[in-house]
């Protein structure tokens, strides 16, 4: 059935590679549903063998040949300028196809497509202030001149999920280009529109060839660019059982990667915190893009004697989640992004009520809602810390509440995980809140709210990854650096 809203990209039927728009080598396609109608959106490519091949060799052609890494940084920031005002004519598109794709209410979807061209200029702001290059003294019979230089590391592939493309392509690629390296972007089979869209951007400013490829596909063939022998570096965003997979390729052959992973966020409620207010900030943020964030705060743990009046809180204000049609504006949830992510969702569900946790609120389908594969926010109480819904990712609007003895079994709790990607600390003493973020093994803690920064850096401690995006840090993984050892100063050195 052909979508009355069809995705707004001009080329769903072939691969962006060397610079152009090139036909598949199959006829194999794509289906991507609308998540909020269950009615087919668009319908793309899937890329081959032969296909992934031709794109590697775009990159690896680009980065060895081309002009591309060897031309100056600000020289590259100008392309990122280019593709940042490009994107910033797309922020209708980009929004519809956030929704479309993913269920992700309209209103924040146009929001966070209006902050993505952003990216690209920090990057491109980049290229006047960072340390490209930098003059240590060397050691006794090192030479008279010392240079440190960091340069690009190569053929690089980025693995984009589906749950936030637009803003993941963006902090993999922006900094991949600005530090000179070449790239193969593989789209999630669920959600390609965004991809599609950026490669528009790096066409309409004259990216050269093969600085940027793009195409779309599943595991088995996306695997083939993580084996490539001609790729560099893994840049990958999913779960962590893909990850741990991804980085055992990676390490057979010593291939850069960096891993942004699954997590299990805990948000650590301590005694002095008034209960309501933490479970309206709480239930606020664990419903945006229906729970589909890695980073969301998923764990509740509570002094044992605040856990019941937690527990009616978090219930009251899911209870009154208006959950529906994403592109109505009084739509607080909309749906998950596809049928198999709802039913791993039930599954938890009943897993939760198997092993003994109180269903307080939601864990069905609502009744008014027959099309679009929606779920109601959904509320534990008394979870066993080391119960699956405590443990594993449900990538859903589903909170686990914890009772916890003491401050530091709390804290005991939270960190009994092998995920260690987001938390937050609830208490209104400053000093408390920075102790126990210290205490927290956690790639970012919070204080009183679900926070994460990009502008400054993301990642996980754990199983949760391998690097940061994001920030100064989100450059660093896509260089290496190499010691020059010299005789005498070049000319370019002061």
């Amino acid at each position: 059935m052909a979508s009355p809203n069809p995705a707004p990209i001009k080329h769903p039927d072939r691969f962006f590679i060397a610079g152009s728009w090139a036909d598949p080598s199959s006829a194999a396609k794509i289906d991507v549903i609308d998540s909020g109608t269950e009615e087919l959106f668009t319908r793309v490519a899937e890329a081959q063998p032969a296909d992934v091949n031709r794109a590697v060799a775009a990159a690896r052609q680009a980065f060895d040949r081309g002009p591309w890494p060897r031309m100056k940084h600000v020289e590259r920031a100008q392309y990122l300028r280019g593709i940042a005002r490009e994107i910033g004519k797309r922020i209708d598109d980009l929004a519809q196809i956030w929704t479309r794709e993913t269920g992700v209410v309209h209103a924040i979807a146009k929001g966070g497509s209006a902050a993505i061209a952003g990216i690209y200029d920090y990057y491109a702001g980049l290229a006047d202030t960072f340390p490209f290059e930098e003059q240590r003294q060397p050691g006794p019979a090192s030479g008279n001149v010392g240079l440190l230089v960091r340069e690009p590391v190569g053929v690089v592939t980025a693995i984009i999920p589906w749950n936030a493309p637009s803003s993941l392509i963006a902090y993999k690629c922006a900094p991949a280009l600005l530090a000179g390296c070449t790239v193969i972007l593989k789209a999630s089979p669920e959600a390609p529109g965004a991809a599609y869209v950026f490669a528009e951007a790096c066409e309409a400013v004259g990216l050269p060839a093969g600085v940027v490829n793009v195409l779309t596909a599943n595991r088995e063939v996306s695997e083939l660019l993580v084996r490539h022998r001609d790729v560099d570096k893994v840049t990958f965003t999913g779960s962590t059982a893909a990850g741990r997979k991804i980085g055992a390729i990676c390490g057979e052959r010593i291939a850069r990667c960096t891993l942004e992973l699954g997590g299990k966020s805990a948000a650590v409620i301590l005694d002095d915190y008034d209960v309501g207010k933490a479970a309206a900030t709480i239930a606020g943020y664990a419903t945006f893009m229906t729970g589909q964030v890695c980073s969301s705060l998923t764990r509740i743990v509570v002094n044992r004697k605040n856990h019941d009046k937690l527990v009616d809180a978090l219930s009251a204000m899911f209870s009154k989640v208006r959950v529906g049609d994403p592109f109505d504006p009084k739509t607080r949830m909309g749906p998950l992004a596809m049928q198999r992510q709802r039913d791993r969702v039930e599954g938890y569900i009943e897993k939760g009520k198997a092993e003994g946790a109180k269903l307080a609120t939601g864990g069905h389908r609502p009744k008014d809602l027959p099309r679009g594969w929606y779920i109601e926010p959904t509320v534990f109480g008394n979870v066993d810390n080391h119960s699956t819904i405590a443990q594993e990712e449900i990538f859903g609007p589903v909170l686990s509440v914890i009772p916890a003895d003491s401050e530091g079994a709390a804290v005991d709790i939270a960190n009994d995980s092998i995920y260690g990607l987001n938390a937050s600390v609830f208490t209104n003493d400053i000093e408390r809140a920075y102790a126990t973020s210290r205490e927290l093994r956690s790639g970012t803690v919070g204080h009183n709210c679900f926070r994460t920064d990009f502008n400054i850096a993301f990642g996980g401690f754990k199983q949760s990854g391998i690097g940061r995006e994001g920030g100064i840090e989100g450059l660093y993984p896509f260089l290496e650096s190499k010691t020059v050892l010299l005789d005498e100063k070049p000319a370019h050195v002061k």
